[in-house]
């Protein structure tokens, strides 16, 4: 069985994951404050995701494991979920650069999801070949 978009999914999983881990690190752990005002429970949110689709979500989705597609789901439906509360409950305050980083990552979740659909889909015909 070819898995070659699942391939270019997970490598774009690790991607998103270790940017999230590199922006949100230089806050959580190194202490680097931007110029404009943070959401705490945002950053922290940012990183641990971050780490969670590096190692976990990516590496499910390379060796095409039956979780990879309810892992890339659940990543693409909480970044939604925290979207929607940033535009509603923090719209006030969180920063342009926030729904701007946030964008990107459910633009990208979506990619990943197109992918791995799109896969499963040249699985399904092969196996009925």
């Amino acid at each position: 069985m070819k898995t070659l978009f699942s391939k270019i999914a997970a490598v774009i999983a690790l991607l998103i994951g270790v940017m999230a881990i590199f922006a949100g690190g230089q806050v959580v752990v190194l202490g680097i404050q931007p110029d404009y005002y943070v959401i705490d429970w945002l950053l922290m949110y940012n990183f641990v995701m971050g780490i969670v689709s590096a190692l976990i979500t990516a590496v499910l989705i390379w060796k095409n494991h039956r979780l990879a597609l309810p892992a890339a789901i659940t990543t693409f439906a909480l970044h939604t979920a925290v979207m929607l509360v940033l535009q509603t409950v923090y719209s006030q305050v969180v920063a342009s650069d926030s729904i701007r980083a946030m964008t990107v990552r459910m633009t990208v979740w979506a990619i990943i999801l197109v992918l791995l659909f799109v896969q499963a889909a040249k699985n399904k015909k092969q196996l009925s070949v």
